[in-house]
């Protein structure tokens, strides 16, 4: 990590809640919750529109490397590709870690937690940070949702995760086909999501979002961004009990996702309710794939609108 605040961030969160606590009837009169989104691998940050026309807040996490500003988007990435550069131009990406993805989560929960009760949502990759913000700021978080994400339990690293049998049916080897140059050369992954390459393209709908039409499916891989930190899925992102334990969480299966099979995804599941009786996931299941198609992502809204409604009433 570049710069870390993990070391003050103990000594600063009893100021901090107290903080967030004397804002929070400030937040309440809005009427809202805000509902703070996580990306998962190579996306960008955004929040969704429909939640906000419902009367939510929502805003999206900049990760190190995934702003606009970045780099992710050069000149050889554009068409006709150069793909002698792709395969050597440094990325931005190079040396960020999920301290860093951490950092900028907790930035943000901190400063979505003045206006009122916050819900912290992570897809796929982005449940690593979500539970290891849950570690940090566990007070400032009204709930966490992992929609086909990892959850880390006794495993400490999704990659972790990725070799055991529950992960036996994932294509995520298929993704490779997209993939260029040397990530040691880079300092990243890097994946070349404008391929034309019909084969490759295939795989990747098959493995991303088959339920999605053809123009769904370019639309879709059209938002993701070329670069990843390769050192993410190797962190330790296990969620503690004390802190993390203690918030009420949701999992959203997504019963047709060929990335994190549905049995890992189970597992996950199991494991968090295994540490945390107490506390277990509330667990929806939706029939969408891995990146939701329009329909799925219609009906995870319809969740995650209904877990806001609920936490703003028990707030209220």
């Amino acid at each position: 990590m570049k710069i870390s605040r993990r070391g003050m961030l103990g000594g600063a969160a009893a100021m901090t809640s107290a903080a967030a606590l004397t804002t929070h009837a400030r937040g309440r009169k809005a009427g809202a919750v805000t509902i703070v989104i996580v990306t998962g691998a190579n996306g960008g940050a955004g929040g969704d529109a429909e939640l906000t026309l419902r009367g939510h807040r929502t805003v999206g996490v900049e990760l190190p490397g995934h702003g606009l500003g970045d780099g992710q988007f050069r000149r050889a990435y554009q068409c006709p590709q150069d793909l002698e550069k792709l395969r050597t131009e440094r990325s931005p990406m190079a040396g960020i870690t999920l301290d860093d993805y951490v950092e900028a989560a907790v930035t943000t929960v901190r400063r979505a937690a003045g206006n009122g009760p916050v819900i912290l949502w992570g897809g796929s990759m982005g449940g690593a940070t979500v539970s290891r913000v849950a570690n940090e700021v566990p007070r400032l978080i009204g709930r966490l949702v992992y929609s086909s994400a990892f959850c880390c339990v006794d495993l400490p690293s999704p990659g972790a995760y990725l070799m055991e049998p529950e992960a036996a049916g994932s294509m995520i080897l298929e993704l490779g086909g997209a993939g260029i140059g040397d990530p040691e050369v880079i300092g990243a992954t890097r994946s070349n999501f404008r391929t034309a390459d019909p084969e490759v393209l295939a795989k990747l709908k098959e493995a991303l979002c088959a339920g999605a039409t053809d123009h769904e499916f370019l639309a879709l891989l059209n938002t993701m961004q070329p670069d990843e930190s390769y050192q993410v899925p190797l962190a330790d992102a296990r969620g503690d009990k004390d802190t993390w334990g203690r918030i009420p969480r949701t999992y959203i299966r997504h019963t047709a996702d060929r990335m994190i099979p549905l049995p890992l995804q189970d597992r996950f599941i199991r494991e968090a309710d295994h540490r945390t009786p107490r506390n277990r996931f509330d667990v929806r299941s939706v029939a969408t794939s891995h990146m939701p198609d329009p329909r799925g992502w219609a009906s995870i809204v319809d969740i995650v609108d209904g877990l806001a409604r609920d936490l703003w009433v028990s707030r209220g």
